[in-house]
């Protein structure tokens, strides 16, 4: 859906959980020398300002990274993820927002690959001033759903792929399926990175179990529900991931995680969050 901009909701709860995993599957991947090509099928800008317009419109920030933001002793997991976003904001600030492809740069290895798909004009610009022309980055203008097979197997046969559209049309389940069973054809050994809004949504369930069944070599499952949805069944209750082939120390980490950043983010005391996990 080319109506959707994430710097309306840059650095809210579902960015907390996203990027504290995207953090966690890149620091275990790039524990071995051997190239990794890195995919991001819904980009977005790069890199989102706290305190412009778009973000300052429904200040969702305050209650996710703006919540952490004064933390002193996180979970290790969380606590790289905050090393990161305060990088950003050296004095002490909280001003500027990282995105998964900002996050994804700052970790690139000079045998790496980084490759960004966005739709949209204004985000692909964005995006473009951001990062184009560096080395080991590759911008497309492509639907990252239909792009993404080209890319797998990469050379190296080692991948993560992030998938995170925005979900605002009902057809984006079934793509998403569609898409990481066409992407495990190619590439059984590749990871493989869903997210998903916990929204009063037909579709998601479905993918979910959907996804379970793709995964022969093993999955994990994690999500956090922090706030109500409205009476219309609206707004944002929280979000999920799940790993296809994740790595075996991700388990742990975010079993340390979870109930941390429950706590923390907690608009309602009916929070909640889940893990759960198929080994192989």
């Amino acid at each position: 859906m080319l109506a959707y901009r994430h710097a309306f909701h840059a650095g809210n709860h579902a960015d907390v959980l996203k990027h504290t995993v995207l953090l966690q599957l890149l620091q275990h991947l790039q524990q071995k020398e051997k190239g990794l090509r890195l995919v991001d099928t819904h980009a977005g800008t790069g890199l989102y300002a706290l305190d412009g317009p778009e973000a300052q419109k429904k200040g969702e920030f305050h209650q996710g990274i703006g919540r952490l933001w004064d933390a002193a002793a996180a979970p290790p997991a969380v606590a790289d993820y905050l090393q990161q976003v305060r990088a950003l904001n050296p004095d002490g600030r909280l001003r500027q927002y990282p995105g998964s492809p900002w996050l994804a740069q700052a970790a690139l290895r000079p045998q790496d690959q980084l490759c960004l798909f966005e739709l949209h004009p204004a985000e692909q610009q964005a995006l473009q001033a951001l990062l184009g022309g560096r080395r080991g980055i590759e911008l497309r203008t492509q639907d990252g759903f239909a792009g993404l097979k080209a890319l797998l197997p990469p050379p190296t046969r080692r991948a993560l792929v992030l998938i995170d559209p925005s979900y605002e049309g009902q057809g984006d389940y079934g793509h998403v399926l569609q898409t990481v069973g066409e992407g495990l054809r190619r590439f059984a050994q590749g990871v493989f990175m869903v997210w998903y809004p916990i929204v009063r949504k037909p579709g998601a369930a479905a993918m979910l179990q959907g996804l379970k069944a793709l995964a022969p070599r093993g999955w994990l499952h994690a999500w956090l529900s922090v706030q109500p949805t409205d009476t219309q069944g609206f707004g944002l209750a929280g979000s999920g991931v799940l790993v296809i082939n994740p790595p075996h120390t991700l388990y742990a980490r975010l079993q340390e995680a979870l109930p941390w950043l429950q706590q923390q983010l907690a608009q309602y005391d009916r929070a909640t969050h889940g893990l759960e996990q198929q080994a192989v």
